[in-house]
């Protein structure tokens, strides 16, 4: 089956843009949200490893405490039996800053020093023995809710069997940890911003500056799209925004010529439109005078004049219709249900090849095919699309001299779709012009062409609901199918035909 490399359909149009913003500052734009946002998950990770951090810190601020308590319970342990006095137990619960100091060696628990009265007690802490999720919700409860409580802490001393009783109160602890808590977020906010300014630097260099001057670049472009001095200039890097930087250079170039051909139409449709005004008065003259040749008895003359009349009265239309599109836009087409033989048999009629020129024009169309079109419309379609194969055949001089030059219109139906093809063996279409199909004064196949034929058969084919298509085929040659759908019948018309 034949591919279709190039088609034409409806498309919609898209909404007008607003108008050019003002850009917002640095620090109010997407760099300062990238800042403030860094600051917050950089001491958003703080917090989540402060509480581990704390804990640690807590646990060997017990640890020292037992290890200072435990040098000075072995010295105690040494003097036994004789018992420290009360002045030298004050001094070592104070040096300690501990209530009570026991030891318990070979299964027996000795009390080393301790106060008078002997206070109650309110938590205990194995510190050999403590999960590192314990000793995270103990840190929390001493921060939060510390202060007054009384703690019994004990822990072996070093590798030996002796484990070493303290009792406390955790106002020291509590202290020492709002200092560490202190010192812990000053220095995770300093990290956080030096991170986020090092982040804001980068991110600023690498996406903020040149998407800045991406957006600064359309807005000068809207303002003036003509100017070739404010299309991007483009970085050959290889990252995303200079990629995207490359296709904005590539689309307002694109959209430059597009704007100048734009203008050279508008330009040329004021000048084919002064011309179009004359040219339709003396065609209206030359129609008046040829009405009289149907009244000459020469057969030749009679058997021309309906031909004559006809090619006319379609100048004049023509004429008509150029004046009206310079207005507003191509006439919606009069579509009728029509003998799609009898107006291919016009083509040909219009077309006159010279037999001597040995261009073959075959149709192979079923004398009841109807399609449902614009008469006038699609003949133009038809009569452009044959006349460039005709004038591609001309000027093709096949290296076979067998080859046969031809030009073939068939059409037929399937359900409501009838397809049309043109089809020639002459040398096909320059690469040139396959690229810029149905582009004005871009796709014209010979030279000198404007390519404005195909841009209007386009056009005419869209405002039936149809496409039009150039087709890859096998042979040489080019061929062009064209899809007309009937219109859609209502169920009043249907019941009316019924």
């Amino acid at each position: 089956m034949d591919d279709e490399v190039h088609t034409s359909g409806r498309s919609g149009s898209s909404p007008e843009g607003a108008g050019p913003e003002t850009m917002p500052r640095l620090f109010r734009g997407l760099s300062g949200r990238l800042l403030w946002l860094t600051v917050i998950f950089v001491m958003m990770a703080e917090v989540l490893i402060f509480v581990p951090s704390v804990a640690t810190m807590r646990m060997n601020w017990l640890r020292d405490r037992l290890d200072t308590a435990a040098a000075a319970g072995i010295v105690i342990d040494g003097l036994q039996p004789a018992e420290l006095p009360r002045a030298v137990q004050d001094d070592t619960l104070l040096a300690t800053g501990t209530k009570v100091i026991a030891l318990r060696k070979d299964g027996t628990s000795r009390l080393l020093a301790a106060t008078d009265t002997q206070p109650q007690i309110d938590q205990v802490f194995d510190l050999a023995n403590t999960p590192l999720v314990s000793a995270m919700c103990d840190a929390v409860d001493t921060l939060v809710f510390g202060g007054r409580r009384v703690m019994r802490v004990y822990g072996p001393i070093g590798d030996s069997d002796m484990i070493i009783e303290l009792v406390m109160t955790d106002d020291a602890l509590r202290k020492d940890m709002l200092k560490y808590s202190k010192t812990m977020f000053l220095l995770s906010l300093l990290i956080s911003l030096i991170t986020a300014v090092l982040i804001f630097l980068a991110i600023n260099r690498m996406m903020i500056m040149p998407i800045r001057r991406l957006t600064h670049s359309m807005q000068l472009f809207s303002e003036q799209p003509d100017d070739p001095a404010r299309v991007f200039s483009a970085d050959r890097s290889r990252g995303e925004l200079a990629v995207a930087g490359r296709h904005l250079t590539a689309m307002q170039a694109q959209l430059q010529r597009i704007l100048k051909q734009q203008k050279n139409l508008a330009d040329l449709g004021l000048a084919v439109s002064k011309i179009n005004h004359d040219m339709r008065n003396i065609l209206a003259s030359a129609q008046l005078m040829s009405d009289r040749l149907t009244d000459v008895d020469d057969p030749m003359v009679r058997s021309f004049a309906p031909k004559l009349l006809r090619t006319i009265d379609r100048a004049v239309g023509y004429t008509s219709e150029v004046l009206a599109y310079g207005q507003a836009s191509e006439a919606a087409p009069r579509r009728r249900r029509i003998r799609f033989a009898a107006l291919a048999q016009d083509v040909r009629d219009m077309l006159a090849i010279d037999p001597e020129i040995g261009i073959e024009f075959l149709d192979q169309i079923a004398a009841d095919l109807e399609v449902d079109c614009d008469s006038e419309q699609i003949f133009r379609v038809i009569h452009n699309l044959c006349r460039n194969a005709v004038q591609a055949l001309v000027n093709f001089d096949p290296q076979d001299a067998s080859m046969v030059r031809r030009v073939t219109v068939s059409a037929h139906r399937v359900g409501s779709v009838v397809s049309i093809t043109i089809d020639d063996t002459g040398p096909g279409m320059p690469r040139k012009a396959r690229e810029n199909l149905f582009s004005a004064f871009r796709g014209s196949a010979r030279s000198g062409g404007t390519g404005l034929g195909l841009v209007i058969a386009r056009e005419l084919v869209l405002a039936h609901g149809g496409t039009i298509a150039l087709v890859e085929k096998p042979g040489p040659g080019t061929q062009f199918r064209i899809e007309i759908p009937d219109r859609p019948v209502s169920l009043e018309d249907y019941r009316v035909r019924a």
